[in-house]
């Protein structure tokens, strides 16, 4: 869905989108580099990819988004929606980590842990949309 991107957003979105551009840049690292075993785990069995390429694709995706995020401003709005379609897409990957209780992070090492986990992708959904501006932009295109 195109967007309009001439959104306007305040100062605390611009400061939330940005840190979420670097997370997202870091994350990606991360998944080529020193957490690839740990991302690996998150890698339903049922994906028909060997997981360390999932982890790989996955994290050039991130990387990609996570600089377009912080250096395209005329497609802000339509990168935050990428973005929350990106997290609504890697949810499985959590969800299959739960149920088959796969450790990984060192944190992510119970249960109850890897439950809490899961309530913080709707938060992530959520900032990507409210600091690009997707969500005025959808609104005003309904104007």
């Amino acid at each position: 869905m195109i967007m309009k991107n001439e959104v306007k957003t305040t100062l605390i979105q611009n400061i939330f989108r940005v840190l979420l551009a670097l997370f997202m840049i870091y994350a990606g690292f991360s998944h080529l580099t020193f957490n690839r075993i740990d991302f690996q785990a998150q890698v339903p069995d049922w994906i028909p990819l060997s997981k360390d390429l999932v982890v790989i694709l996955s994290g050039i995706v991130e990387i990609g988004l996570g600089l377009t995020l912080l250096f395209w401003k005329t497609q802000r709005a339509n990168i935050g929606l990428a973005l929350a379609l990106f997290f609504i897409l890697v949810f499985p990957g959590n969800i299959a980590q739960y149920l088959d209780g796969k450790d990984a992070f060192g944190a992510l090492d119970s249960d109850r842990a890897r439950l809490i986990r899961l309530f913080f992708q709707p938060v992530l959904i959520v900032w990507a949309l409210w600091s690009a501006g997707s969500w005025k932009a959808w609104k005003m295109r309904k104007e």
